[in-house]
């Protein structure tokens, strides 16, 4: 294992990950250049839909995830259907009062 510093795409930079900020320093396991490594945070912004709504662009350009509903009927077939649209500007301005 090594010790690593790790970072991501956010404009506050609280994706920042170091040993400074935390109490545990971060370690993963040594890269061998014939070996990929995979690391992944999914998700995990408290405040994104807050500031940009439900879908499309969050405040960083990061794009939302689709949420869909995964089901079986009576006859054990799937079926699928997106949660809901992309929340327009308009919508979000009323839910904040305007």
């Amino acid at each position: 294992y090594e010790r690593v510093l790790l970072g991501g795409l956010t404009c506050d930079s609280d994706d920042y990950y170091n040993s400074e900020q935390h109490s545990n320093a971060i370690f993963l396991p040594k890269l061998k250049a014939d070996t990929p490594q995979y690391i992944g945070f999914f998700n995990t912004g408290a405040y994104q839909e807050s500031i940009a709504g439900y879908g499309g662009i969050q405040h960083c350009l990061i794009p939302a995830p689709k949420h869909v509903v995964i089901s079986r009927d009576a006859n054990g077939d799937w079926n699928t259907r997106l949660f809901a649209k992309e929340q327009s500007y308009k919508s979000m301005l009323k839910i904040l009062g305007y």
